[in-house]
């Protein structure tokens, strides 16, 4: 698992980098015409961003695997959390023509506060990049029938077929790749969901069908050890 890791780690490195190598040599060489140096800087940009945003999600999940980051937990209350996290991610709702809400009753968790956002931060992110048009993410909060805390990020979009579900949460396991290059996806938002998870001895749930959504449910003990 490590050497296929490294190796698709490998490779993902290399895409973004071939591309703004070509575009800078393009421009280097005097080759790009004057109306062309915007939009390949542009694009430059692009490519970069994704670059940063790969090895920042590497890092984290570095940091995961090694046990996380030498951070207490404290008492969490899930439901600001969330609306801190809708917040961040309104203006690409707004971008796409999606409508993100929180929804809920508030609960309480022990937790580590920047491993918890992020790991809400990229479901309801996933919700948003594989939505459909006029669609929305509901991002709930509240306690299960035993008491347990739970974030529930659901969707109206695309869905996953029965057959990649199992595999969603692996790293670098992309159902549709050209949607994820669209997106600007890194393909390690749910694998580190995953570790989030584990990591507050927490339960994930999918249910998923194509073409009605997907919700995701994260169960998560009141106490930790």
């Amino acid at each position: 698992q490590r050497q296929e890791f490294t190796a698709n780690v490998s490779h993902e490195l290399k895409t973004p980098l071939t591309s703004i190598m070509g575009y800078a040599e393009i421009i280097e060489a005097g080759i790009a015409k004057p109306t062309d140096v915007v939009p390949f800087a542009g694009k430059i940009r692009t490519e970069a961003q994704r670059l940063l945003s790969l090895i920042e999600d590497i890092i984290r999940l570095s940091q995961l695997d090694a046990g996380g980051e030498e951070i207490p937990f404290e008492p969490i209350e899930l439901q600001p959390l969330c609306c801190t996290v809708r917040s961040r991610l309104q203006s690409k709702a707004d971008r796409l023509g999606l409508k993100i809400e929180c929804a809920g009753e508030n609960a309480t968790v022990s937790g580590q506060r920047r491993t918890l956002e992020q790991m809400v931060f990229n479901l309801a992110d996933n919700a948003l990049a594989y939505n459909r048009p006029n669609g929305s993410v509901t991002i709930e909060t509240g306690t299960d029938s035993g008491g347990a805390p739970f974030v529930r990020v659901s969707d109206t979009g695309i869905g996953i077929a029965p057959e990649h579900q199992p595999r969603i949460f692996e790293r670098f396991y992309r159902v549709d790749k050209s949607h994820s290059k669209a997106s600007g996806g890194t393909g390690l938002g749910l694998s580190i969901v995953k570790h989030a998870v584990a990591y507050h001895h927490g339960t994930l749930n999918l249910e998923s069908q194509p073409g009605k959504g997907t919700t995701i449910t994260v169960t998560i003990p009141r106490k930790q050890s």
